[in-house]
Parts: structure tokens; C-alpha cells; sequence
């Protein structure tokens, strides 16, 4: 060991004279602990929170949408087809889209239908397999000189606020309707609530509601046509390159759009606001940095004797910034490190206890999502200990000044 870092420890082992001195390292070393700390859980529960709407979209948005610009489609069974034959997709099914209102005995809401066929692959209704949705989602039918009500699934939320659960009956008020001399009467059908589901995303589950697709093109008097193609890729950060693909191969009136680009605000939004996170955070280290520095300062006025006699004996200016440099960026790397250990295990409890509840009206999620990535933790690491580095340089470059005669003669 070279006799800089020698003597570098015993200033870090050593008692200081002055008790303020030690407090003020203290505190650097807690300001750097508190802010490294609260550094690693924030941007934690921001890339959770990234994950966990990536996770519920995907739950219910498919990963890139076709759709016509001259209104439905009608030869989409051989243009599924011809899309299932490309290998980066995995599936593709028709759907019908529109708005309603839904009203039962007990309430009236607005809400987003879509028309799915059950037997086709890839329609994503979270916590429904195929052969549940073509349980649940029954056309309307004639059995045994019986008219059966179709089935609907609605949203947790949705049914909810409808007042309703399995078994009840809601109406579908649809704007579309029959033609009369006044123009077009909405029209009005009645259904049986045979599911409900919870993606786990508030406004889906408070506006979405499923029905056979048969069923929505009857309401809609769209005869054998559909609103658009949701496919599901094999890879969804390539989605964008499949749906132009895709847009280039079927021409014009078709186009395309992929689940990064419907959501490309949101996931901007965030984006945004975890570097803000970052950059606030980052100043309570700026500030424990500061202390680090004050903290040198008034050891280099304290040790002022020590460094002229080191000085004499032959001491160069470089050798007195080493020593101060090692004993500032010590400090940093033990807060650090301390923040490090207690943010990881106060992600780790955060993530399996989830003692922190959030009304899901308010918020997205009803808890905290934590999800720990090993490059926030390297890059907040970096940061911390290159700030706690910077603020060293000026006291050690003071001290590798000092003139030895002038700090004997007065020391």
C-alpha cells in the first residue's frame, strides 16, 4: 500500500479533534446513503410502473392493429390468413369496435364494445382462454323454440358501476340502429352478463365490454365485415417493423399501427417523469457532496502542520491530492454502498410485502410495482460516487498547495 493511502485511513480511523468535523462527515455519509437510497426505490417503482402498463395493454390491446381507411373490412378471412403465413406473427383474429351505452335496473354507463371472434387465436380477454370465451360468449340463438340472450363480458369496474354481476341482465343502447323518416333510432338489445374480468388497468376495466363478434355485426348491420385485425408478433419491440411492413405490402386503403405507437404519449410521459426523478434525487447527493467538500476543507485547515511536514520530507503536490481524494471518495463509496444495501431490501420488502396501498380509482395500480434493474442500480452507483469524486478535487488541490514554510512558521 502506498503510504498516500496509508495515511489517508488513519485520517478516516483516527478521532477528530474537532467533534464538528466527525458530525459533518456523518452527515455526508448519511446524505449520500439517503439519497442513493431514495434514488434506487423511486426509479425502481418507476421502471415497475413502466413494466406493469407495458404488461396490462399488452393484456388487452393487441400488438399491431390493421384497419381500413374506406370503413370495415370485408375479405378478412384471406387477409388473416396471408398475415398468419408471415413467421413473426403469431396470430391474428377480427374484431368489431364501436361505443355504446349499457344500462341495467340499477345504473347507466358508457362503454367501449368489441366484437371477438372466440375461435380465433390471439384475442387478448385477460383471465379467458378460447374455449372459456366461447362458453361465455354465446350469439343469440334458438334452442328448442327458445330465443337464449346473447352473452357479454364486462369490466370489474364497468359492472360496478352498472350495479350487476353474473347472470343479470344489462341493455346495449347502440347509436347505430334502424333507419326511420327521422333518421337513424338507436337501437336497443338486451344481454346476459356471463363474465366478469380485471385486467388490473382502472380505465379498461371501467369502459370495456365483450361480445361474440357475430352478435356486434348484427347490431352494427355490418353483415360478414369486420372494424379491424389485432395480431400478436413474436417479438413486441419489433411490432413497429411489422406494422409497416405490413402497411407497405397491403397498399392503400389499408394502415397500421402498433401498440408502442397507440401509447406513445403515455410511455413518453413516463419516460420523462423518470428522469425528472432522477435529476431531483440526484441533487440530495449534490448536497451530501457538498459537506464531503466542506468537510476536506476544514481537514486540510486542521491538518495544516501535518501536510507541511509531509511536504518537507519530500511529499509531492500529487501525493497530498491522493490522500485527500482517498478520504473524500471513501466517504462516498460508504454511503453509497449503505444506500445501495438498504435500497435494494427496501425494494425486495416493497416488492413482496406490498404494505403501501393506492385506491385504484385514483391511481393506475392499487400497489406499489417495483421492479430492480441492475443498470439503474449501476448507473445511480456511478452517479453517486463521480459526484462524491468531484467534490474532493478542489479541497485536495487547496491542500497540495499549501506552502510548507508559511504552514510551519504559522501553524
Amino acid at each position: 500500500m502506498s503510504f498516500e493511502y496509508f495515511i489517508g485511513g488513519r485520517y478516516l480511523r483516527s478521532r477528530q479533534k474537532q467533534a464538528f468535523i466527525s458530525f459533518i462527515t456523518f452527515l455526508s455519509v448519511a446524505g449520500v446513503t439517503v439519497g442513493v437510497m431514495a434514488l434506487i426505490i423511486v426509479i425502481a417503482v418507476m421502471a415497475g410502473a413502466e413494466s406493469y402498463f407495458k404488461d396490462q395493454i399488452l393484456g388487452v390491446e393487441s400488438h399491431v392493429v390493421l384497419r381500413c381507411q374506406d370503413g370495415p373490412i370485408e375479405n378478412y378471412r384471406q387477409i388473416i390468413r396471408n398475415l398468419e403465413a408471415d413467421s413473426r406473427v403469431t396470430s391474428a383474429a377480427p374484431f368489431v369496435y364501436t361505443q355504446v351505452m349499457l344500462r341495467s335496473a340499477s345504473g347507466l354507463s358508457g362503454a367501449v364494445l368489441r366484437g371477438l371472434d372466440p375461435e380465433a387465436k390471439g384475442n387478448p380477454v385477460k383471465g379467458y382462454d378460447r374455449r372459456t370465451l366461447e362458453r361465455k360468449l354465446t350469439p343469440q340463438r334458438e334452442i328448442d323454440g327458445e330465443i337464449r340472450v346473447p352473452g357479454i363480458i364486462l369490466g370489474k369496474e364497468l359492472a360496478a358501476k352498472l350495479g350487476v354481476s353474473r347472470g343479470a341482465l344489462v341493455y346495449l343502447i347502440s347509436p347505430r340502429g334502424m333507419m326511420s323518416p327521422i333518421g337513424h333510432m338507436p337501437t336497443m338489445k338486451r344481454f346476459k352478463v356471463t363474465g366478469v374480468f380485471e385486467s388490473g388497468f382502472y380505465e379498461y376495466d371501467a369502459s370495456l365490454a365483450y361480445i361474440h363478434i357475430q352478435t356486434a355485426q348484427n347490431l352494427l348491420k355490418m353483415d360478414d365485415a369486420v372494424t379491424g385485425i389485432g395480431l400478436r408478433v413474436t417479438d413486441i419491440y419489433a411490432a413497429d417493423a411489422v406494422a409497416d411492413q405490413i402497411a407497405d405490402d397491403m397498399g392503400y386503403p389499408y394502415w397500421t399501427t402498433d401498440w408502442m405507437q397507440m401509447n406513445r404519449n403515455f410511455f413518453s410521459a413516463l419516460k420523462l417523469e423518470k428522469k425528472a426523478m432522477f435529476i431531483i434525487l440526484t441533487l440530495i447527493i449534490l448536497v451530501a457532496a457538498f459537506n464531503i467538500a466542506s468537510t476536506l476543507i476544514m481537514m486540510v485547515m486542521g491538518k495544516t502542520r501535518d501536510i507541511a511536514i509531509l511536504k518537507a520530507m519530500g511529499a509531492t503536490h500529487r501525493s497530498i491530492r491522493k490522500i485527500f481524494v482517498f478520504k473524500g471518495t471513501v466517504i462516498g463509496a460508504i454511503g453509497t454502498a449503505l444506500g445501495t444495501g438498504l435500497g435494494i431490501g427496501g425494494c425486495i420488502l416493497l416488492k413482496h410485502y406490498k404494505f403501501i396501498e393506492l385506491p385504484g380509482d385514483v391511481y393506475y395500480f392499487t400497489t406499489l410495482p417495483v421492479q430492480l434493474e441492475a443498470f439503474d442500480v449501476l448507473a445511480i452507483v456511478t452517479a453517486a460516487m463521480a459526484i462524491c469524486f468531484l467534490s474532493t478535487i478542489y479541497p485536495a488541490y487547496k491542500a497540495s498547495r499549501l506552502n510548507p514554510v508559511e504552514a510551519l512558521r504559522y501553524g
